[in-house]
Order: C-alpha cells, then sequence, then structure tokens
C-alpha cells in the first residue's frame, strides 16, 4: 500500500536543512515499523507540494537513502522501502516528553480490575482449558461467510450503511421476539428489546440505569469478576452473597437492596443451575420487598444433559425482572453481539444511554447474524456444539476421576462447558505459571471472589477450545502439577 504524502511533516522547530528531516522521518517510520518493506513512498513532485518546498530537495533526499540502502528505485515506478532496509527497532523514537502527572490528572482508575486475563497466544498450547473461547473445528464457517456476503448486498444496503441513531436491526429483533425468546419462555415487544455489544455491555448498561451511591447491590460469592467491576464504576454499594449448590438462595438476600443479580441457567463460574422453587422463591421476595433482578442468561443453549428451565423472566409477572443474553457462546465471542429485555421504560432509558455511548452495534454485524438466525445456521451449529460438548464433558469427568481431581460444588447437571474445581491446599494461581511450561492453560479461580484474600485453591476447567483427544493428556499434567 503506497505511503501517503500525509505521513509528513515539517516543523519549524526541527533542526538540519530540509533534506536531512525528510531523510530522518524516512529512516525512522522505517525502523519504527510505520512504513514496511515494499512500500511505495510519495512521489518527489507530491511530496514536494505537500511540504510547499523545492522538488529537488526530495530527490535529494531519496537519492541519500537510497544509497544507504533504506530505499530502492524501480524504474518509471518510482521509490520503494528497500527489502534490505533495517528491521524495525519495536521501539519508537520519542518525539516528546510526557510532562502530564497523570496520578493527579486521572479522575477514576479503571486498570486494577479482576478482569479474567487470558495469553494472546492461547491457541499455540496444547491444552487449553479456556473458557469461552470458540472452536474452529465447531464453527460454521462456509455459512457465516455467505450470510455476511448477503448482507453486503444492495438489499440490504441501508442496514449496512444507515446511521439507525438508536435504533436496531428490525430483522434481528423480530427473530429475538418471535423465535428465540419464546423457547425461554419470554414474551416480549420490539420496544422491550435492546441489542448491545454483548453481555457485558448489557450488564453496564442496566447498572448505569439502575444504580448509584445511595442504592444497594447483590451478587452471586463467587461470581462474574467482570460484573463486580461495573458495579464498582456506578458506586453503589455492593454485598456478594454466597451461593450453595442449588445456587443463590433467595432467603440469604438482606433487607433493603434495589438490584440483585443471577446467573439462575449456569452459574458463573460453577455451572449451577438454580431450580425452580428457589427462582420462584427469588421472585416471590422481589414482589413483596419491591427491588429488581438482573437475569444473565448466558449459556442456556448448552443444556445438552437436560432441557432448560424457563428463564426468570418467564416467570415474571410484575416487570421486575431484566434479561440479559448473549451470542458470544452459542456463535463466538468475537461478535460482541447480546441483547437486553425488559419493560419498556426500562430499555427507553438504556437505549438513550447507548445512543450516547455508541450510538447502536455495527448494521453489517447485526444483520449478518441475523440472517445467520433466521436461515437456520444457528440452531444447527447449537446442536453440533452441545454434541461436542457433551462428548468432551464425558471425557473430563472420567480424567478427573482417574487422576482424583476434586470438584468444587457439584454443578453443570444441566450441561455448560467447564467444570468448578478445587485443590485444597494448593496454589492454583502459582499452579498455573508452572502449568503454562508443560503446554498447559487453566483459569486460577481467585477472580471469581470478593475481597482483599480471596481464595486460591479455586480453578475453572473449560472444554470448549480442547478437542477430546487431548483431555485426558492434559489432566494428566494438572494432576501433576497439583500433585
Amino acid at each position: 500500500m503506497p505511503i501517503p504524502a500525509e505521513a509528513f511533516a515539517l516543523s519549524p522547530g526541527d533542526t538540519g536543512t530540509l533534506q536531512s528531516q525528510i531523510q530522518r522521518q524516512v529512516a525512522e517510520g522505517i525502523l519504527s515499523g510505520r512504513f514496511r518493506r515494499g512500500e511505495k513512498l510519495p512521489s518527489s513532485r507530491g511530496l514536494a507540494a505537500h511540504l510547499g518546498i523545492s522538488r529537488i530537495t526530495v530527490t535529494l533526499a531519496y537519492t541519500e537513502l537510497l544509497a544507504d540502502d533504506y530505499l530502492t528505485a524501480r524504474g518509471r515506478s518510482g521509490y520503494y522501502v528497500s527489502d534490505g532496509a533495517p528491521h524495525p527497532s519495536g521501539i519508537l523514537p520519542r518525539t516528546r516528553q510526557d510532562r502530564v502527572d497523570w496520578n493527579r490528572a486521572l479522575a477514576r482508575r479503571f486498570s486494577d480490575s479482576a478482569a479474567l486475563r487470558k495469553p494472546p497466544d492461547w491457541r499455540s498450547y496444547r491444552y487449553p482449558f479456556l473458557y469461552g473461547q470458540a472452536d474452529p473445528a465447531l464453527f460454521d464457517h462456509a455459512n457465516w461467510r455467505l450470510c455476511a456476503v448477503r448482507a453486503l448486498g444492495t438489499r440490504d444496503f441501508g442496514a449496512l450503511t444507515s446511521d439507525a441513531v438508536d435504533g436496531d436491526d428490525a430483522m434481528l429483533v423480530d427473530y429475538l421476539s418471535h423465535r428465540l425468546l419464546p423457547r425461554r419462555g419470554i414474551r416480549a415487544d420490539p420496544d422491550e428489546i435492546l441489542i448491545t455489544m454483548g453481555a457485558q455491555n448489557a450488564l453496564w448498561l442496566t447498572s448505569e440505569v439502575l444504580l448509584n451511591a445511595r442504592r444497594t447491590a447483590v451478587i452471586e460469592e463467587p461470581g462474574y469478576p467482570g460484573l463486580r467491576d461495573i458495579l464498582g464504576q456506578s458506586r453503589c454499594t455492593v454485598l456478594p452473597v454466597p451461593v450453595d449448590d442449588r445456587g443463590l438462595d433467595a432467603e440469604a438476600i438482606p433487607e433493603g437492596v434495589h438490584t440483585v443479580f443471577v446467573t439462575p441457567s449456569h452459574h458463573c463460574p460453577t455451572g449451577i443451575t438454580m431450580p425452580r422453587d428457589r427462582r420462584e422463591t427469588l421472585l416471590a421476595r422481589a414482589a413483596s420487598e419491591d427491588f429488581l433482578i438482573v437475569e444473565d442468561d448466558y449459556e442456556f443453549e448448552m443444556s445438552f444433559a437436560a432441557a432448560p428451565l424457563p428463564a426468570l423472566k418467564a416467570l415474571d409477572t410484575e416487570g421486575r425482572v431484566i434479561h440479559v443474553g448473549s451470542f458470544s457462546k452459542s456463535l463466538f465471542p468475537g461478535l460482541r453481539l447480546g441483547y437486553l429485555v425488559g419493560s419498556a421504560a426500562f430499555i427507553r432509558e438504556a437505549r438513550a444511554l447507548r445512543l450516547a455511548v455508541l450510538r447502536h452495534p455495527p448494521g453489517h454485524v447485526q444483520r449478518t447474524a441475523a440472517h445467520f438466525l433466521s436461515l437456520g445456521h444457528h440452531d444447527a451449529m447449537v446442536r453440533r456444539v452441545s454434541r461436542a460438548l457433551h462428548d468432551r464433558r464425558r471425557v473430563l469427568e472420567q480424567a478427573i476421576a482417574a487422576h482424583g481431581l476434586t470438584r468444587a460444588g457439584g454443578g453443570g447437571a444441566y450441561g455448560g462447558s467447564s467444570l468448578w474445581m478445587r485443590a485444597p491446599g494448593r496454589d492454583t494461581e502459582e499452579a498455573a505459571m508452572r502449568l503454562r511450561s508443560a503446554g498447559v492453560l487453566i483459569e486460577p479461580g481467585g477472580a471469581f471472589f470478593s475481597g482483599a484474600r480471596p481464595p486460591r485453591d479455586h480453578y475453572r476447567l473449560a472444554y470448549s477450545s480442547i478437542s477430546a483427544d487431548r483431555i485426558p493428556e492434559g489432566v494428566a499434567r494438572i494432576a501433576a502439577a497439583l500433585a
């Protein structure tokens, strides 16, 4: 790709001749990696016109760079970055000194979160027991590609290019309203549905609309680390309530709360499914004490061991439940597409907040997903993934039993894609670091707990991103590291 003339600028404060300034900018561009081998430099005439200098000055600078093998000349074509040019140093040249006192300038800090970290090269590990990653062997690449191409067509041009302001893709909303949500027992009109940039964005919108410093929110303990970070931004009072082998106990919720956040289908991280009697008790208490419930319904599609229970939202007769869904697990996490379902008054405020922050998720992404869903490809893929996860779960449980590893709780009776584990007396953070050198990735469990000194003997084993044939050896290495 040609390097534009706009990549160059002359500053009155620069030292040296105009020719040397051009030479220095070309050399710094190559050494920093901004200018790559084989890329074409601006023509001497074009760069001279852009900088307002003589063309001979640019030609002399290029000639010097040619002699030093930074550039190469191609007859009647121009100057290019030479194949023999120095490799980028990896260190960008510092052109200014940062004199800002950021400790004083920052009004708030967000970098100290307990977010789950995954090595960017996790696919290079042979035994990646990591949660929430897509398996390319199970994804329907061909049909997704066809749907993406279809969404680029002239018939969908408006969905692709229009600024919908605060609106969503009508085709996607219609699918949710008439096909997907009814499977969860939920009836919702279009003005009760909002498309979001994944479940995390949905939780943030909900938190910002419902909570402030004078209100109290209940979360599960252990629970989703991202939710704790989100609630910290709202500055509300956060009360962790421990879960047992049946999920969150409504009787353990203290009085005076405003909002309760739950993951009833597959509790994060234990995988426990909240039984129906607890769901009904939670709804009854919400009605009697006038609080709201935010239901994160992730992984309900992965209920391969038994049919999923009706969503909390399906049992709600008073509009107290806000339902959060996502396509991250059933399609792929990089899609960043989710949805909120709630009363029209709540969705109206969440939509206005979304408008102020990002307007709406990309139209092409929404329309591609709508085609993929409406043509039945999503349902077919969910069935294929569920069968694979069922097989992997069986292999994993057999390997765990063979090596005497300890399950924590005993959840996951309805399926899911991970198991919650415990290693009594072991530091799983330290074990996870040692296991990396053996090609094994596990997720230490400390991040799922609140407080300054969380337990360090829990960990999560996911089986969505590792093939069944590699599970036994991976578990054997885990057992050896924890022995």
